[in-house]
């Protein structure tokens, strides 16, 4: 067992994947001499060098081009882009070309590439620099979306990614990059399209994401000190979705909240509510209930980042508030 920081699990985990397979490239800004913005990709040129592991110009549609184009030949590729809120200056690729050209072949071109960025707020950023934009692409078809909470999630999670024959959105949250856990000796490969119960419960299901994860697990220790039970589901896994998880758990305990870092129109949530609400109507207690960050951008300034995305503190109270059935 070794201990990881989120940010060390990144490297560990494209290392892991570039030892097994020598075609694995990476690209991005900074990614080589300076390690990565986030100081995620610390020592992958020293041991894989230059050829493997390129710098890029400050350019989100040259990298994605490039990797768009290498993927398309069969080369097997990691992508970084230092935001995902400049997922929007290179979405006519993403949406229109990565998404669809396994389709649109007939299966005859793949696209054997996972596209890295930091994903959310709580880092001071401001509006263009801390959004949570998994939804954004979880609504198209042909791409398959991925956000780990801790760190033997991202290794484990980005060798699936990386093993899987169609494009990844793999979010890494930079809220999480200094949180640590051990993780198991050998190589890690997890499933794409699992949840995980972090914490069993009885009373109510909550859904969450990256960094609402150990939000909501703190909410839940709250809770059951006032004798009320939360089961904590972390999604990990958007497209594809686990379904069975979420739902029988939900047949266990009568109630479903989720807890999003998305503005609150059409976050990601709003999909799970629907699925819930139209599966499990029978099984339901009470309303679904989304607790979301306002349908605003994102403030610089620390009082406001705080209080606009969702905290412990609000995930409890709402719980509170709305496990006997009230609005």
């Amino acid at each position: 067992m070794a201990e990881l920081s989120y940010r060390e699990a990144v490297a560990y985990g494209i290392a892991q994947e570039m030892r097994r397979d020598p075609r694995l490239v990476m690209l991005g800004e900074d990614i080589a001499a300076a390690g990565g913005v986030f100081k995620t990709t610390v020592g992958l040129l020293e041991e894989f060098g230059p050829d493997r592991v390129r710098d890029t110009p400050i350019s989100e549609q040259a990298i994605i081009g490039a990797a768009m184009g290498a993927a398309m030949t069969g080369i097997p590729v990691i992508a970084e882009l230092m935001f995902s809120d400049f997922i929007a200056v290179t979405w006519d690729m993403i949406a229109n070309e990565i998404a669809k050209t396994r389709y649109m072949t007939n299966g005859q071109v793949t696209l054997p590439l996972v596209i890295r960025t930091a994903n959310g707020g709580g880092v001071r950023f401001g509006a263009q620099h801390s959004q949570s934009v998994e939804n954004w692409c979880m609504m198209i078809p042909g791409l398959k979306v991925v956000a780990p909470a801790t760190p033997t999630d991202v290794v484990g999670l980005m060798a699936a990614s990386v093993r899987d024959p169609d494009p990844v959105i793999f979010f890494e949250h930079k809220a999480l990059m200094a949180t640590s856990e051990e993780i198991p000796d050998g190589e890690i490969v997890d499933t794409l399209g699992t949840a995980r119960i972090r914490r069993e419960g009885t009373d109510l299901t909550i859904a969450a994401l990256a960094a609402m994860v150990p939000r909501a697990l703190e909410a839940a220790e709250m809770l059951a000190a006032d004798g009320i039970s939360a089961e904590v589901i972390d999604v990990r896994s958007l497209v594809p979705l686990d379904t069975r998880t979420i739902l029988q758990s939900v047949a266990k305990t009568g109630r479903f909240y989720t807890v999003e870092e998305n503005p609150r129109v059409l976050g990601w949530g709003a999909e799970l509510v629907s699925i819930v609400s139209h599966e499990a109507f029978w099984d339901l207690d009470g309303p679904c209930v989304r607790i979301t960050t306002p349908h605003i951008p994102l403030p610089a300034a620390s009082s406001l980042e705080d209080l606009a995305i969702p905290s412990v503190q609000k995930i409890y109270e709402t719980v509170k508030r709305t496990i006997g059935g009230a609005p």
